[in-house]
C-alpha cells in the first residue's frame, strides 16, 4: 500500500510539473553559437525556417526600411536575383527605403508610400535606429515590438504576406555615439529576438539578418584581418559583401532552394540533357551548346574586400544553397577532364563530375556575365527611381499639390525603367566544353 501510495503522488507531481510548465510555456530554443568567447553574452533565439516556398507566380514584393535599404544594395541583389534566378515566377519588385527611418515613422507613412501600390508581399528591415546605438532599456523594445505589430497587421489587412526581417548588427567603430560595440550587438539581438515573437504571433515569415551577419563580421575579421569592416566603414552601413549577407538572409526567409539549372552529358552516348529553363541545342566534339532563360546569380571581385559581391559569398553558403548551376558528367572513362566554360577552364576528377561541379561558383566570370550585369543595371536604375518618385516627388511639392496626380505621372515615368528591365533579360546561348586530360 505504501508502495502505491508513494507511485500515486509521484504520478501526481509529474503531473504539476508538466501542467506547471505548460502554463509558463516551454523554454524557447536557442541558435547554436560559435565557441568562442566573442559570441558569450548573444542569447538568439532559434530563427523559424520556411516551411516551402513562400513567392507565389506574379507576387508583387515590397521591400521596406531605413537608410541600409535606402543604399540599393541588399535591395538590388534581391531584385536582380529574382529576376535572373527564377524568371518564371514573374515576380515584380519595388524598394521603398528611407534614410533614418524607425518602425513607427515607416508605419506613419506606409499606408500612402506603399499600400497604395498593393504589394503582394512585403519585407521589413527596422531596428537600426530603433535601437537607438545605446544598450537596450525594456521602454525601447516596447515601442518596436508596438510599431512592428501594427506595421504587419497593415500589410495583412491589405492583403499582403510579410517577411518580419530583423535588423543586421554594428561593426567596431560607430562614430556618434559612446555605446559599445557590445552593448549595441546585444540591444540588436533582443529586437531580433522580439520580431521572431511578433513573426510568430501574428502568423508570418521571419528574415534573419542580425545573426548571420553577426558570424559572418567575426569570421570575416579572423580570415581577412581588422580591415575588413562588414559592417561598412562608419559600422553601420553595409558596403556590397555586408550587403550580400543581407540578401542571403532574404532569400533564405523566401524559401528560394537555389536550383538554377542541371545539365547532364553522358560521355559515351553522346547525349546531353538539361533542366527547365534551358535547353540543349546539340553535342558533338565533347561539346554541349545550350540555350539558357534563367542565369546563375554572376559576381566578381576580390574575395578578402568588404566591398564585393564575391567576398560576401565566402561568408555565407550561398552558392551552395542558393546559385546551384550544375555540370554533370556520366560514362566518363578518363580520370580527369578539362571544363571550358566562356574564357576560362577548370580540371575536374571523373569523380567530381560524376557528382555533379557548381559552374556558378568554379567560373566567377562566365558566359552569363555580361547579360547578368546588363539586367543588373537595369535594376539599378529602377530602384534609383523609385527612391526619387517616393522621396522627391510624392514627398515634395508635387505631391503636396496634388498627391494622385503625382503618383498617376511618376508611375508613368517608372514604366520607362520596368520595360527596361524586361528588355534586358534576354536569353544567353553557351557552350560547355568537356575534354580528357592527357596523361
Amino acid at each position: 500500500m505504501k508502495q502505491f501510495l508513494r507511485a500515486g503522488w509521484f504520478l501526481v507531481l509529474v503531473w504539476w510539473c508538466a501542467g506547471s510548465t505548460a502554463l509558463r510555456g516551454a523554454e524557447p530554443a536557442y541558435e547554436a553559437k560559435p565557441d568562442h568567447p566573442f559570441f558569450r553574452e548573444f542569447a538568439p533565439r532559434k530563427a523559424p525556417t520556411p516551411a516551402g516556398l513562400v513567392l507565389r507566380e506574379g507576387d508583387r514584393l515590397a521591400i521596406c526600411g531605413d537608410s541600409i535599404t535606402e543604399q540599393r544594395q541588399y535591395s538590388r541583389i534581391l531584385e536582380t536575383y529574382l529576376t535572373v534566378c527564377v524568371p518564371e515566377l514573374k515576380v515584380t519588385v519595388r524598394q521603398f527605403g528611407w534614410s533614418g527611418e524607425t518602425a513607427p515613422g515607416f508605419l506613419a507613412r506606409m499606408t500612402n508610400d506603399v499600400l497604395r501600390f498593393r504589394p503582394t508581399l512585403a519585407t521589413t528591415c527596422y531596428g537600426m535606429n530603433d535601437h537607438g546605438y545605446r544598450p537596450y532599456e525594456p521602454a525601447l523594445g516596447a515601442r518596436y515590438r508596438e510599431a512592428l505589430t501594427a506595421i504587419v497587421r497593415a500589410f495583412t489587412n491589405a492583403g499582403a504576406r510579410v517577411i518580419v526581417g530583423s535588423p543586421g548588427c554594428v561593426g567596431s567603430k560607430v562614430p556618434w555615439t559612446r555605446a559599445t560595440q557590445l552593448e549595441m550587438n546585444l540591444n540588436l539581438c533582443e529586437l531580433r529576438n522580439l520580431g521572431i515573437e511578433v513573426a510568430a504571433a501574428e502568423g508570418v515569415g521571419f528574415a534573419d539578418v542580425f545573426w548571420p551577419m553577426l558570424k559572418a563580421q567575426f569570421f570575416a575579421v579572423q580570415r581577412y584581418g581588422d580591415v575588413y569592416q562588414l559592417c561598412g566603414r562608419d559600422g553601420v552601413h553595409p558596403d556590397w559583401a555586408g550587403s550580400f549577407v543581407m540578401a542571403y538572409a532574404f532569400l533564405k526567409a523566401l524559401g528560394l532552394k537555389g536550383d538554377i539549372g542541371t545539365i547532364t552529358a553522358d560521355l559515351q552516348g553522346l547525349r546531353a540533357t538539361a533542366t527547365a529553363g534551358h535547353e540543349v541545342q546539340g553535342f558533338s566534339d565533347n561539346e554541349i551548346q545550350i540555350t539558357s532563360h534563367r542565369y546563375p546569380f554572376c559576381a566578381t571581385g576580390e574575395i578578402n574586400k568588404d566591398n564585393t559581391l564575391r567576398s560576401g559569398m565566402t561568408l555565407v553558403p550561398f552558392n551552395a544553397e542558393l546559385n546551384r548551376f550544375l555540370l554533370v558528367v556520366t560514362n566518363a572513362t578518363a580520370p580527369r577532364y578539362i571544363v571550358s566554360w566562356g574564357s576560362g577552364y577548370r580540371t575536374y576528377t571523373r569523380e567530381q563530375l560524376a557528382k555533379g561541379v557548381n559552374l556558378a561558383e568554379d567560373f566567377a566570370v562566365n558566359p552569363f556575365s555580361e547579360a547578368f550585369d546588363r539586367v543588373d543595371a537595369a535594376v539599378a536604375a529602377k530602384q534609383a527611381y523609385e527612391t526619387r518618385q517616393v522621396k522627391d516627388l510624392m514627398h515634395g511639392d508635387e505631391g503636396r499639390a496634388d498627391m494622385e496626380a503625382t503618383v498617376a505621372l511618376t508611375e508613368k515615368a517608372r514604366q520607362f525603367y520596368v520595360e527596361a528591365l524586361a528588355r534586358a533579360m534576354t536569353p544567353v546561348t553557351h557552350r560547355i566544353k568537356i575534354i580528357a586530360q592527357s596523361q
